[in-house]
């Protein structure tokens, strides 16, 4: 984690030297689900937050490394055996999140309309299981200390202020045996230094 968190400073320094760069702090909410493909399971989305730091290196064309704490998860009800027997229960995760987004934007010195996608890189750092532990596949609630997703959406600057509105997918299973994806809506505010 430590060499994480200097990879990324590093970064910032180094290219801010020679572009143009700005950074600020964001915080904001995220709808997120989370879809099973190999049990009969019904997935609901769970409002959760995200709160951390942003930096932007560049003009037109920008690259902009981000780092915050979020939460993330899904209510879920399962079928057992196909049966009518449902079991309900919740997951939500406490999440690092790295993205590493490549974007552009157009505008005037204080507005300006941004368009950004790259990865973003998941750390579970805990999660939070409801008593479906019990439920007949041990490893429904097996999840990965580490995924990795892709982000993509648009964003505002007004002044100091940045509105950013993504979506985010998994590029690979969040569970470690049953094909468990997860997505979500992410709106943040940002405030430039």
């Amino acid at each position: 984690m430590k060499k994480v968190l200097f990879l990324f400073a590093a970064l910032i320094v180094s290219t801010s030297a020679s572009a143009q760069f700005e950074g600020g702090i964001k915080a904001g909410i995220n709808y997120s689900t989370i879809k099973a493909e190999k049990m009969e399971v019904d997935g609901s989305g769970i409002l959760g937050y995200n709160v951390g730091l942003w930096g932007r290196i560049g003009k037109a064309f920008y690259i902009q490394p981000e780092i915050y704490l979020g939460s993330k998860g899904a209510d879920f009800k399962i079928k057992e055996n196909g049966t009518s027997i449902e079991q309900s229960g919740k997951v939500k995760f406490t999440t690092l999140d790295i993205p590493a987004l490549i974007g552009t934007k157009a505008g005037f010195k204080n507005f300006n309309l941004r368009f950004m996608a790259g990865p973003a890189f998941q750390f579970n750092l805990n999660t939070d299981e409801s008593a479906l532990e019990q439920v007949i596949d041990p490893d429904f609630y097996k999840y990965k200390s580490f995924v990795t997703n892709i982000q993509g959406g648009l964003g505002i600057d007004f002044s100091s202020l940045s509105l950013d509105a993504r979506y985010e997918t998994g590029l690979q299973d969040i569970n470690k045996e049953d094909g468990q994806r997860q997505s979500l809506v992410h709106l943040s505010l940002g405030f430039k230094f």
